[in-house]
């Protein structure tokens, strides 16, 4: 087993990446949908690819960028779904967006316990 699927908010964004898919296929049939879909699938991506090349090259500063720029991707694809109102079920919507909420609270806690160890090892 690859440590990276040890990491729970990275398996979160795997499953997340897998739902978004077909979320994203009922979309197309509407213009604007289509757009959407885009958009979504860019930010649902990007959160497992930053947590992945983050991981990729280590446990130093560059990782707690990384993940920074993942909860970003996070946060934006939460802003998606909730702009899919006319297009997702209200609860495909909810399911998604506490998914995502998991991620960035799971994110946002490594980050910070990242940046404690840089900050220890900067002070001694």
């Amino acid at each position: 087993m690859n440590r990276l699927e040890e990491i729970r908010y990275y398996m979160l964004s795997i499953q997340l990446w897998d739902e978004c898919w077909g979320d994203t296929e009922k979309m197309l049939s509407d213009i604007r949908g289509k757009e959407i879909s885009r958009q979504l699938i860019r930010s649902v991506g990007s959160i497992s690819a930053n947590i992945e090349e983050g991981y990729g090259r280590g446990f130093g500063k560059e990782y707690s960028h990384f993940l920074k720029i993942s909860r970003g991707s996070a946060r934006e694809s939460r802003g998606w779904y909730s702009k899919s109102k006319f297009l997702l079920s209200e609860e495909t919507i909810n399911s998604r967006i506490n998914v995502i909420d998991s991620i960035i609270g799971m994110i946002t806690s490594s980050i910070q316990t990242l940046e404690k160890k840089n900050l220890a090892k900067t002070t001694k």
